[in-house]
């Protein structure tokens, strides 16, 4: 790729992604010298000066987002027929390469939906609807923290990015109102952030078909199939969760991405949920399938008799839901039932012993890098903390090794884009530091990094480099008559 220069600062090193209205570059910004992605916006629509008004007052919008979950940005502008924006470069993956091996954890799902409720939390505070929530739009960094990026297709306070006839979006994500061309509000992100946790821990889509139109007409009436039938394994507290965040109607919906956040927050804790905004039983009870508009008018007559089976489900929900809240009186076998302890943070022999003393052995003992807990101390375990189990039953335990070591790539010599992707696939975080010239190294050639080839570092830290500017020019020195190389004397 040959390189683009923006604002006469943003120097590109190579595209890293390429959707419907934008190509993303990693590029260097010459005058901090850090790196950073800038987004150029497809010529067909920066020629539209209509969509290029609205794509400054949202990208001024957007950059007062501020918070840990959001993708932080820097700049915008526009370079001739041109417009950009400049935002932080973000090292990891998104969410829908994390689902490529199939259904994700239940806690962990639910940990990823709480961060990405708190970066729409700050969005809906400022009226700006994102409007594209989506897996691809949410980056799993490596330490686990997620940052929610692309708001280009947002609305912002009043405005509207839908044209006439058109509606933007992902069919597979977005909400009934949206693929209606209906009016917008926050309750439509957590539809679509409902679809999004729908998928991670089903490992499939809630709604998919052969084109964009089909799947946009399935949003609106078609009924998902329970997530338990697809993934038996997940947790009933995460179904119930993203099965009221995907109610075709926004008033059955979450009142907030804080409520919301809140519910999941409880799931990825493993405790019992922190608020109950709407009760268990309309949560399950909302499994079952709903008629659409013409439902009433195509009733067969026995449609009243017929409608006892949904308060009949309903009232074993409450069975269950009473189960759940109060697990050690229930259902008749399950009196043995008691709270695991939680023996996170402690020795494996520590765990053990708190485990058998609660009655309980110790299973499956898996040891994995971390950079969070002291080698050998306990990380996490299943079941989850405080969560109810049967008396003598094994409770898994994942050990700590410790941060993970590396050998640091020698980068020094290499053109910047094989010295970036030598780093990266070493699982470091390449860092450009504020480019030097050098008279006897090539232009936009590493000459200087830190931490040194051969070295080892923790795996995943930031490993710094210099790229040189070749040498710098010196202008050659006249006399006072203007004449290059010459002096008065010589005359």
């Amino acid at each position: 790729m040959s390189e683009l220069l923006f604002g006469r600062r943003y120097r590109t090193i190579e595209m890293i992604g390429t959707g419907g209205m934008a190509d993303v570059y990693r590029a260097v910004d010459e005058t901090l010298g850090r790196t950073v992605a800038v987004k150029v916006m497809h010529a067909r629509f920066a020629a539209d000066p209509e969509f290029a008004a609205r794509f400054r007052q949202e990208a001024q919008a957007v950059a007062n987002l501020v918070s840990p979950q959001i993708v932080n940005m820097y700049d915008w502008g526009q370079d001739g027929d041109t417009y950009y924006l400049v935002m932080e470069y973000v090292r990891g993956s998104d969410l829908k390469r994390l689902e490529g091996d199939g259904a994700l954890p239940s806690a962990k799902v639910a940990e990823i939906g709480a961060q990405v409720c708190s970066a729409l939390s700050v969005a809906h505070g400022y009226d700006v609807i994102h409007r594209d929530v989506k897996p691809h739009n949410i980056m799993v960094q490596p330490d686990g923290s997620v940052k929610v990026m692309d708001f280009g297709i947002a609305r912002a306070g009043n405005t509207t990015m839908t044209q006439t006839g058109s509606v933007l979006g992902t069919a597979q994500y977005i909400s009934p109102e949206q693929a209606q061309g209906k009016p917008l509000t926050a309750a439509s992100d957590l539809y679509s952030l409902g679809v999004v946790l729908y998928e991670a821990a089903t490992g499939r889509l809630p709604f998919d078909a052969d084109n964009p139109v089909a799947v946009a007409l399935m949003q609106v009436n078609a009924q998902a199939t329970p997530p338990h039938e697809v993934n038996p394994g997940i947790d009933p507290r995460l179904e119930t969760v993203i099965v009221k965040a995907m109610q075709k109607s926004t008033a059955d919906r979450y009142v907030s991405a804080d409520d919301l956040r809140r519910d999941l927050r409880a799931v990825a804790d493993g405790g019992a949920r922190e608020t109950a905004v709407m009760p268990l039983v309309a949560d399950t009870a909302i499994l079952t399938p709903v008629g659409g508009p013409d439902a009433r008018a195509n009733a067969r007559p026995d449609a009243k008799r017929r409608a006892v089976w949904p308060w009949m489900l309903a009232a074993a929900a409450l069975v269950v839901a009473g189960f759940i809240a109060a697990p050690n009186v229930g259902l008749p076998g399950a009196g043995r039932g008691v709270p695991v302890p939680d023996v996170g943070a402690k020795s494996s022999a520590a765990a053990k012993a708190a485990l058998q003393e609660a009655g309980f052995t110790v299973g499956t003992v898996t040891a994995v890098f971390s950079d969070r807990a002291e080698s050998g101390l306990v990380t996490s375990q299943t079941p989850l903390p405080n969560a109810t189990a049967d008396k003598g039953s094994a409770v898994s335990l994942v050990l700590g090794k410790g941060p993970e070591m590396a050998a640091v790539p020698n980068v020094v010599g290499m053109a910047e884009a094989d010295a970036f992707k030598a780093l990266e696939q070493a699982g470091f975080s390449p860092q450009a530091l504020p480019s030097e010239y050098s008279a006897d190294v090539a232009a936009n050639t590493v000459f200087k990094q830190e931490p040194a080839g051969a070295e080892n570092a923790v795996r995943y830290s930031v490993v710094r480099y210099v790229v040189s500017r070749g040498p710098e020019f010196v202008a050659p020195a006249r006399d006072t008559w203007g004449k290059p190389g010459k002096s008065k004397d010589n005359d």
